[in-house]
């Protein structure tokens, strides 16, 4: 389960997820032999940034942080208009997500397993796990729960599960840091959660400086890849390939696994509101549960192209792009989606709200701002 021999559709959907739209790109490095030097190797500055690839964009107060690859950080204090590089990333490798709970704290992960912090608004960032070490979590943890099985009355099932997973831990420590983090997400300045490729996901209550695994509390034996993880302190949402959808309401110490009508990937779950919950996907699929996920309805999107990104706006409305760069709507809770005539980008990895209103889309050729006042009159036509 935790080596890189992948079936094809799996491959294929690790892929879309690591550009976060389908078809950007082979996998070829992805999950290549290790390198570390890139872990050691600051990310170079580079003139042309703002037009190379973009894997994600987000707010960290009233500023916008944008990473993707080469380990590429961009800022900008003009809501989009403007951008420039941080001053000083510590890894080469390709960053995939990135999320800041306050205005000055962020965290940002990518392959290699890596994990970095900023205490300042991304300008610098500092290394706080990498693939190598999270390795030595969950083989740690795998072994721990191992071991409780051996000595309690469990049954045979579930001794067999518990062995299996620290043979797997095993492997991923034999593998090396060559797994990525996919998605991060932090309630506040303590508590966060990161997931990845082969089930990947830990968590952390002091900020980064510990982390614990969450590979045996996921209901996730067969290691499908989680591609998101969003929420707050309480409720969690973790998306993943082969219809994977898990929900936290504990705040992340007990998962359990929504059954969906879709079998194929999700990219994003979204919760609009207490009980009403929007997954997207590959191929177009959109479905909505208005009973915390005990029934799901589809939503039209129109077309079948893979939904790549989605976020809920100040105005409770919610934005879906898909791989061609196309934007859809909601207005009514998820129920409906409108496509707007906005020209689309050339693909899309990623989008977030800038501080007035503009509509930030991160992908394969750097980061568009689209003007408030175009996302309102599309809607009204």
């Amino acid at each position: 389960m935790m080596r890189p021999n992948l079936p094809s559709t799996r491959r294929t959907a690790l892929t879309a997820a690591i550009l976060v739209i389908a078809c950007l790109g082979g996998v070829g490095g992805a999950l290549a032999a290790p390198i570390p030097d890139l872990l050691d190797l600051p990310a170079p500055v580079n003139a042309r940034a703002v037009r190379s690839l973009q894997l994600a964009v987000t707010r960290a107060g009233d500023r916008l942080v944008a990473v993707g690859e080469h380990g590429t950080v961009l800022l900008s204090d003009d809501n989009g208009r403007n951008w420039r590089q941080a001053r000083r990333v510590p890894v080469s490798v390709a960053l995939t997500d990135v999320h800041f709970p306050t205005a000055q704290l962020g965290w940002a992960v990518g392959h290699s397993g890596v994990v970095l912090h900023s205490a300042d608004g991304g300008e610098t960032w500092a290394r706080q796990l990498d693939g190598k070490l999270a390795a030595q979590v969950v083989v740690e943890d795998a072994r721990k729960r191992a071991g409780e099985s051996e000595g309690g009355n469990l049954d045979a099932g579930n001794r067999d599960a518990a062995a299996r997973r620290l043979r797997d831990a095993e492997g991923l420590v034999a593998d090396g840091p060559d797994k990525p983090f996919l998605g991060v997400h932090f309630a506040d300045e303590s508590r966060g959660w990161v997931v990845g490729a082969y089930g990947l996901a830990l968590a952390t209550k002091d900020g980064g400086k510990s982390w614990t695994s969450l590979m045996g509390t996921i209901p996730n034996p067969r290691g499908k890849h989680l591609y998101q993880v969003r929420g707050d302190a309480n409720a969690l949402l973790v998306a993943g390939e082969q219809g994977a959808l898990f929900r936290s309401t504990d705040g992340g110490s007990a998962f359990s696994a929504l059954a969906t009508p879709y079998a194929g990937t999700w990219f994003g779950a979204l919760r609009t509101r207490s009980d009403t919950l929007l997954a997207f996907g590959l191929r177009g699929n959109a479905w909505r549960s208005a009973d915390g996920g005990a029934s799901w309805e589809r939503i039209d999107a129109g077309q079948p192209v893979t939904l790549a990104a989605g976020r809920t706006l100040a105005d409770d409305s919610i934005i879906l792009g898909d791989a061609s760069g196309r934007l859809l709507r909601s207005t009514d809770g998820g129920r409906s989606l409108v496509a707007l005539t906005v020209a689309p980008t050339s693909g899309l990895t990623g989008l977030v709200q800038a501080a007035d209103g503009a509509l930030i889309l991160s992908g394969p050729r750097g980061l568009t701002r689209i003007e408030p006042e175009l996302l309102v009159a599309e809607v009204k036509k």
